[in-house]
């Protein structure tokens, strides 16, 4: 993406170009985060660099592409998290205790195992 001045024009690459705007404010897709500085152990660090070398891809963008995984996997169990709560407050479903539980768990794995 390119930004040319504040009245200058404005491309997105593989996206569409804007031609010659002038922003009062930034556009919402305008990033405002700053580089990070990440503090790895040397075995990870160790490990992102022999990944990196073997995949042929840069270090920083094998962590960007970790991040935006875990991030994403977070949020789907947040979400399902949620909806389980809500359905407990809602009466739809019954907690179960843990210990009872496990203990269904242990009779019927018994009751597979003869």
């Amino acid at each position: 993406m390119g930004v040319d001045g504040i009245g200058g024009a404005v491309t997105i690459p593989g996206q569409w170009d804007l031609g010659p705007t002038m922003f009062l404010t930034p556009p919402c897709w305008a990033s405002t985060l700053a580089d990070m500085v990440v503090h790895l152990k040397p075995e990870t660090e160790s490990r992102l660099q022999e990944l990196a070398a073997t995949t042929g891809r840069p270090p920083d963008e094998l962590v960007e592409d970790a991040i935006v995984g875990y991030l994403a996997e977070l949020g789907r169990v947040r979400k399902t998290l949620d909806e389980g709560y809500d359905d407990i407050r809602g009466g739809r479903i019954q907690p179960v205790d843990g210990e009872e539980a496990f203990k269904r768990l242990r009779r019927k794995n018994e009751k597979s195992r003869r």
